[in-house]
């Protein structure tokens, strides 16, 4: 059953964004001066928040410093955004505690990829939301990846509604051809095998879902996806996205294509068309996925969000 997420309205200029760490800690402060100036440099406003600098381990900060800072920009009407300044780990430790009633009663952009996806997971879980795996906000934007994400999230000067993010790509690797029509879901493997069997899993009936990962060797991955075929979760899918898989380590003794035979191995297992090689994950040049909202695959178009 197609469930009817809402789009959060589109970030315009001025529009006032919270620069936040739910998950592992920046450097230093420069990360968060990069952060702000990435902000600045797409027409908004940055507010950095309390916590934002803070450090318990590997942690940015305790649980409850973390959380306050996220619930506090989900609840003031003066914030439009909430750009997450990092990956790392932490978001599932605060996902029972999130205020997704506010956020379901004023939808707002919520971007960040990596552990960010156990929060994008979870507010389409529990609030019905689009939200955007796109760049952390400490990361050096190449044009590709800035121009990805203002379309994805901003309206046009002429139009309230965001534009299509996936211009510009490199053709897809086409592991087994066909089109589809679905709801954008997925991010990082690891995260969203994790959220398995909670009330946090990814929606995946009938979704286009796209995957990518980092500092996980082949085996790891090929154990993840294997989990995902046995789950049933992959026989449920309009298509499946692969995205960039990068710093693999200990597999660097494996054959040149191994990971290309593992997704060849696991297209066998989706109805629907199977591709490679998006522009997604720990990569330089990476698209905005506006998850939730209906996107198209097909051989002629790529990657396309649907007409509404």
């Amino acid at each position: 059953m197609s469930v009817p997420y809402t789009t959060p309205p589109p970030l315009a200029p001025g529009a006032r964004v919270a620069l936040l760490a739910p998950a592992g800690p920046l450097v230093d402060k420069s990360e968060l001066d990069r952060a702000e100036g990435n902000v600045r440099a797409l027409g908004w406003e940055p507010h950095a928040y309390p916590n934002a600098l803070a450090r318990d381990g590997y942690l940015a900060g305790d649980d409850a410093s973390r959380l306050t800072d996220l619930n506090a920009a989900i609840r003031d009407p003066r914030i439009d955004g909430i750009w997450c300044l990092r990956g790392g780990y932490g978001v599932m430790r605060i996902l029972d505690a999130i205020d997704y009633d506010s956020l379901r009663r004023a939808p707002k952009a919520i971007i960040g990829f990596s552990d960010i996806t156990a929060l994008h997971l979870a507010v389409r879980a529990r609030s019905d939301i689009v939200s955007y795996h796109g760049p952390t906000a400490r990361g050096e934007l190449t044009p590709f990846s800035r121009e990805s994400l203002a379309r994805a999230t901003s309206a046009t000067s002429s139009t309230s509604v965001a534009r299509d993010p996936f211009a510009g790509a490199p053709p897809l690797t086409w592991l087994q051809e066909g089109q589809a029509a679905g709801r954008l879901e997925g991010g990082n493997l690891a995260l969203l095998c994790s959220l398995l069997g909670t009330p946090y899993a990814a929606r995946v009936d009938g979704a286009i879902l796209v995957l990518e990962d980092v500092n996980e060797p082949l085996y790891r991955i090929d154990r993840m996806l294997r989990q995902l075929i046995l789950t049933g979760v992959l026989g449920r899918l309009a298509a499946l996205c692969f995205g960039a898989f990068t710093e693999r380590g200990d597999d660097s003794g494996a054959a040149p294509r191994s990971l290309d035979v593992l997704f060849k191995e696991v297209a066998a297992h989706v109805r629907g068309p199977v591709v490679s090689n998006a522009p997604v994950g720990h990569i330089p040049d990476q698209w905005t996925l506006p998850l939730g909202a209906r996107a198209e695959l097909s051989p002629s178009r790529g990657l396309v969000l649907a007409v509404r």
